[in-house]
């Protein structure tokens, strides 16, 4: 299979390492292993890490790692959860081990473009459910139902949205379960964001909680901020796509790796602490940046999100965002993402405030932005 140019991938490539101030970051503060290991007992787990055997871990993932994981959920076991390295080999073994050239999905859009991109090199049709901006970002159901054709097999979904920060309602989900239990097809709902909600009532069941052939996808990386241990999973109760995505996933990663699934237990063991300390700082960093976005109103315009530590930002400037953010890289260090590393045509840029750092690279946009204005 030929494969596509990934470009959010290939943009950080370039610039990521290289830029201090990366204000675009969709994965909030990192943990260090001694502030992990500082939430339990330090002395222990330091020795257990220590002697840990470095052979071949188990397929599936780690047992007690399957099972902290399957405790996120309501109704859902270990036996239900397959644990990949990271979210992006989940999403591409979904579409390798259930998807068939000549099938039909929908996917849910602007979105990561693996979640569309991976489908189409391998000759399956994709159309694309618009997010609407003047409606908040909220994608039109009704829009849904139209694009439903005889051979359909999949809807594709990402709530809390990325890069927007769109949130289904309740309602919402419930309605879109409907729509694919009617058409009978497979539901794939990109939850790497789930427990980042600023409003704890906003969030949703897992599609897996009420759908038997839902396919949830999971990550460490998100707001818990641990995208250094590369590990993700999918929950599905749909016994033939947890076996046909198992056998997939003895042709790529075969298993986990014995260190990331160590931290993985440690960080799920706390995962209340570490979610609370991230969300605390989302919080704090989203104010600063409403305060921002108010005295910025000739240059920026937004739909402020409902989770996460990302927004998705309509520049109002006479000037290409590509350009903005090419000079705001070259002049002040910071690092925002163009809307065409989504291919979204309109002229808006990623922004990220989940890090310690949020209003220092904020700072130097706002030097950027009054330097262009004459100020």
């Amino acid at each position: 299979m030929d494969t596509s140019n990934f470009l959010i991938e290939r943009y950080y490539a370039k610039y990521e390492f290289s830029t201090k101030f990366m204000l675009s970051s969709s994965d909030a503060e990192s943990w260090t292993i001694d502030e992990l290991f500082s939430l339990g007992e330090s002395d222990k787990l330091t020795e257990k890490l220590s002697k840990l055997h470095l052979g071949y871990t188990e397929s599936q993932g780690d047992p007690q790692l399957r099972k902290m994981v399957s405790n996120l959920y309501s109704g859902v076991y270990s036996e239900n959860i397959l644990m990949y390295t990271g979210a992006e080999e989940g999403i591409f073994s979904f579409v390798n081990a259930v998807l068939d050239p000549g099938d039909h999905i929908i996917v849910m859009f602007p979105a990561y473009q693996s979640l569309y991109q991976i489908a189409k090199d391998r000759g399956v049709d994709v159309s694309y459910w618009d997010c609407i901006e003047d409606d908040g970002w909220r994608p039109s159901l009704e829009n849904l139902r139209r694009l439903v054709k005889n051979n359909t097999r999949a809807l594709i979904i990402n709530t809390p949205h990325n890069p927007t920060g769109f949130l289904f309602s309740h309602d919402e989900i419930h309605e879109i379960v409907e729509i694919c239990k009617n058409e009978d097809i497979y539901l794939f709902s990109d939850e790497v964001y789930r427990y980042s909600e600023y409003d704890s009532n906003d969030r949703l069941l897992s599609a897996v909680e009420i759908y038997d052939k839902a396919v949830t996808l999971g990550v460490m990386s998100k707001p818990m901020g641990l995208p250094g241990l590369r590990v993700g999973w999918i929950a599905t109760k749909d016994a033939e796509v947890y076996q046909k995505m198992q056998h997939f996933k003895d042709y790529v990663t075969i298993c986990g790796s014995a260190p990331s699934e160590f931290l993985a237990k440690v960080a799920m063991s706390h995962f209340d602490v570490i979610m609370k300390r991230n969300r605390d700082l989302i919080q704090s960093n989203l104010q600063i940046l409403r305060n921002f976005m108010d005295s910025n109103k000739d240059v920026f315009q937004w739909v402020e999100p409902k989770a996460g530590n990302i927004a998705f930002i309509r520049l109002l400037l006479d000037m290409d965002v590509d350009t903005f953010c090419d000079q705001l890289r070259e002049k002040e260090d910071v690092l925002l993402l163009p809307a065409s590393t989504y291919e979204y045509g309109q002229n808006h840029f990623r922004i990220g405030f989940g890090r310690k750092n949020f209003e220092d690279g904020l700072s130097r946009l706002l030097k950027f932005v009054l330097s262009i204005k004459g100020n």
